[in-house]
């Protein structure tokens, strides 16, 4: 198994002037203890560092010899400042490659993945191409369906780089399934239950709260949006039980083993909205991340392997640190999902729900989940902040398992930095 994994991020400042318009900020070099697989995001903590960009840009090189090859860095400001760029290829074992980032006065930087806001919905995109969609104003389902099926906080479409879509919204036989979302099913709240993911019976749902950040960059683009999980049976009328904060960013990987991949980062971070706990009963399904999958999957068309060597008639209740699926469409190939959990996840290696191959009177249509609580409550309390992370490669054709392995890896296992002053 290929690990991803930096021995060390070195940086050395310099105060020379390179030319008029430049000066160097930092050099450094990056290290490999073995063969690692490139082409995933990299950061580095400028916090102490003197980058101020009043005067000018972040550019970033990769040193070959005496040649300079500029790649694309952005930068996160904030209180612990960070610097993201993705190294283009493989690392060999004990191989080093040197960077330096300087700051230029003459330098804008192209805006490769573009958040773009309208009326309805938000649309993240690369060259005229679209990723994915998240959806702020409610949406309804047929006219001639139950209104309470109306919601709004959730990505659909989701689209593959050949632009098949393989989300779903309203199908008949779940009207509350809304592409990828993540409410609870089973909840204790002030004394009751509450059901904010069936919507059927009007005990509660999740609504858009409002965009805290829009971000279109070389490196990453994306959002940071409220989500409110309301409660309508409390005394006084509706309350707001869980306030989450959903964090998306989609990363500029372009090819990964020459394939073209869209790659994106999906962080939700709950707080109780009031001084009462909540608790998110253990059940089969809710919370986490759901998604249900195009009306063209069925269990004919479709396959489902976990990180353990499940498939998909083994695959409900076990656990895994990722899960491959995909499935073919009529007249454009195959495409699918990498999904990825996070080591620091609660329950980690997540159980998932997956429905078996005969749902839906045999159909076998796709729905695939990971549930933190599926077999152990989990009680929120005041105060507190719980933080859930999720990475999607989304792909077509098909992707070996050696590779989703890789991937994961290089989610899990972040380089360490070390700085030298």
């Amino acid at each position: 198994m290929n690990i991803y994994k930096l021995a060390g991020l070195y940086f050395s400042l310099i105060g020379l002037a390179v030319s008029g318009q430049e000066k160097i900020v930092a050099s450094f070099n990056i290290e490999a203890t073995r063969l690692n697989h490139g082409g995933m995001p990299v950061s580095v903590s400028l916090e102490g560092i003197d980058f101020n960009t009043d005067n000018g840009a972040l550019r970033l090189f990769e040193l070959n010899g005496k040649i300079r090859i500029g790649v694309p860095c952005q930068l996160e400001p904030g209180n612990s400042p960070r610097l993201w760029w993705i190294p283009d290829g493989k690392m060999q074992s004990k191989g080093n490659r040197k960077f330096i980032l300087v700051k230029d006065s003459t330098f804008i930087a192209k805006n490769e993945i573009l958040a773009e806001l309208n009326a309805k919905s938000l649309i993240i995109s690369q060259n005229h191409q679209n990723i994915l969609q998240y959806n702020s104003s409610e949406v309804l389902p047929p006219d001639t369906v139950n209104p309470v099926y109306r919601r709004s906080a959730f990505i659909h479409p989701l689209w593959s780089p050949s632009g098949n879509i393989l989300t779903r919204v309203n199908p008949p036989d779940h009207w509350h399934h809304v592409g990828i979302w993540n409410p609870w099913t089973k909840t204790r709240f002030e004394g009751h239950s509450t059901d904010f993911w069936n919507l059927a019976e009007g005990q509660g749902t999740v609504r858009f709260g409002g965009f805290d950040a829009l971000i279109s960059g070389p490196v990453f683009g994306g959002f940071k949006v409220r989500q409110e999980h309301i409660d309508f049976q409390c005394k006084g009328g509706d309350k707001v039980a869980i306030n989450e904060v959903w964090n998306i960013r989609v990363w500029n990987v372009g090819i990964i083993d020459g394939v073209k991949v869209w790659l994106w980062d999906l962080t939700s971070t709950l707080a109780c909205a009031t001084s009462s706990p909540i608790t998110l009963e253990a059940y089969r399904y809710g919370g986490g991340l759901g998604f249900r999958a195009t009306e063209e999957w069925t269990s004919k068309n479709s396959h489902v392997q976990t990180s353990q060597g499940k498939m998909r008639p083994e695959a409900d209740g076990s656990r895994a640190r990722w899960c491959l699926v995909n499935g073919e469409f009529s007249g454009n190939g195959s495409s699918g999902i990498l999904f990825m959990s996070n080591p620091s996840n609660r329950e980690h290696p997540e159980p998932m729900r997956v429905w078996p191959e005969n749902a839906n009177n045999g159909r076998g249509d796709l729905f695939f989940e990971f549930c933190p609580i599926r077999y152990k409550s989990w009680e929120l309390k005041p105060g507190n902040e719980y933080v859930l992370r999720y990475r999607m490669l989304i792909y077509d054709g098909k992707i070996e398992n050696q590779l989703a392995e890789q991937l994961w890896n290089d989610f899990a296992h972040p380089p360490e930095v070390h700085i030298e002053k």
